[in-house]
C-alpha cells in the first residue's frame, strides 16, 4: 500500500514536468499486484503445504514482481518529484561505495541466485514453515535480491557504476544456469517433507517459469545496448525512447 500510494504521490508531484511514461506506471502497479499474490491470498496459503504453490510464489516475489518493478523507474520518478536539493542528495547516496557493490552484477546474482540455493539445499525451507519470522526474512531476500539483480542489469533509473553490456550478459548467462541447474537438482530431490510429484512440478515450475522471466531480460538488455549505441540523431529526435527524455530531465538536478 505504502509503494502504491508513494509512486502517485510522486507522479502528482512531478505533474508539471515532461510526461511520464504510463507503461511505466502500468508496470509499476503490476509489479505489485504480483508481489501482493506471491505473499497474500490463496498462492501464499496454499504455499505453506504444497511446493508447487510455493514455486508460484517464488516466481512471482522473486523474478516477475521485481522485473514489473525495475520497469517502474521508481528512482526516476522520485527524482523528478523531490525539490533538487533532495534529489542530490539520493543522487550522492547512488555513488556510494555500499551501493555500488550491492547493484554489482556479479555480486547481485550471487545474493539472488546463493540465496535459492541456501534455502532449497538446506533445512532453511523446512525452518521457514514453522517460524513466522524466518518465513518473513526468506521472503524479503527473496524479493529485495530479485529487485537488484534485476535493477542491475537492465535498471531503468539512473546507475552511475552500471556495468558494461558484456559483463551484464556474462553475468546474466551464469544466473540462468545456477537457476536451471537448482531446478533440476530439486526435480531429483525435493526438499525434505514434499511429495515426489509435488516436488517435481515445483522443480518444472521453477525451470520453464524462471526461463520465460530470463528471455525477457535478454531482450530487454539487447534492447537497452541497442538503443544505448544506435546513432545520436535517432536517440535525440522527438519520437526517440521515453528512457533518453526522461534521462535528459534527470541530469537538471
Amino acid at each position: 500500500m505504502t509503494a502504491a500510494v508513494g509512486y502517485a504521490a510522486c507522479l502528482w508531484a512531478a505533474r508539471g514536468r515532461s510526461p511520464w511514461s504510463a507503461r511505466r506506471t502500468v508496470a509499476w502497479y503490476a509489479g505489485l499486484v504480483c508481489a501482493a499474490a506471491g505473499l497474500l491470498g490463496p498462492v501464499a496459503a496454499a504455499a505453506h503445504t504444497s511446493f508447487t504453490a510455493h514455486m508460484l510464489g517464488h516466481l512471482l516475489l522473486g523474478m516477475l514482481a521485481p522485473l514489473l518493478l525495475v520497469l517502474g523507474a521508481p528512482v526516476t520518478l522520485i527524482l523528478r518529484a523531490v525539490p533538487v536539493a533532495r534529489a542530490r542528495s539520493l543522487t550522492r547516496l547512488l555513488r556510494s561505495r555500499y551501493v555500488r557493490i550491492i547493484t554489482y552484477p556479479m555480486v547481485a546474482a550471487v545474493l539472488n541466485a546463493g540465496g535459492l540455493w541456501v534455502l532449497y539445499t538446506t533445512s532453511l525451507y523446512q525452518q521457514m514453515h514453522t517460524s513466522a519470522l524466518i518465513h518473513g526474512l526468506v521472503h524479503a531476500h527473496i524479493f529485495l535480491a530479485g529487485y537488484l539483480f534485476t535493477a542491475s542489469l537492465v535498471g531503468r533509473d539512473p546507475d552511475p557504476h552500471r556495468a558494461s553490456v558484456p559483463v551484464r550478459s556474462a553475468v546474466l548467462i551464469a544466473f540462468i544456469a545456477a537457476h536451471s541447474i537448482l531446478a533440476k537438482w530439486l526435480y531429483a530431490h525435493p526438499p525434505a517433507g514434499v511429495e515426489v510429484t509435488d516436488g517435481q512440478a515445483g522443480a518444472q515450475l521453477m525451470y520453464y517459469g524462471g526461463d520465460a522471466v530470463d528471455v525477457v531480460l535478454i531482450v530487454l538488455l539487447f534492447a537497452g545496448w541497442y538503443s544505448a549505441t544506435r546513432p545520436k540523431a535517432a536517440a535525440d529526435s522527438p519520437s526517440g525512447p521515453q528512457s533518453t527524455r526522461d534521462l535528459q530531465v534527470d541530469r537538471e538536478h
